[in-house]
């Protein structure tokens, strides 16, 4: 999966990621490969995620929007 995390300012990240964990408004939530296509509202916590390596990394965010769909997770932060 591919995995763009993006600010008004820089791309955070972007990159090939095997999972990723949201801080959605019901919650944290986890995307794996194939899953269906969603949108959501996140909240103030930590993206995480493993990469195509398998080495994990965070990075804390304010709030933003997550697009899932295609294998592709775009992520607009603040």
């Amino acid at each position: 999966m591919t995995l763009e995390i993006i600010s008004a300012h820089e791309i955070v990240f972007s990159g090939e990621v095997s999972s990723v964990t949201l801080p959605g408004e019901l919650g944290q939530f986890t995307v794996l490969k194939d899953h269906a296509p969603l949108i959501s509202v996140l909240v103030k916590g930590p993206v995480k995620y493993t990469d195509a390596k398998g080495e994990k990394g965070s990075f804390e965010i304010a709030g933003g929007l997550a697009d899932v769909n295609d294998n592709v997770i775009s992520v607009c932060v603040y």
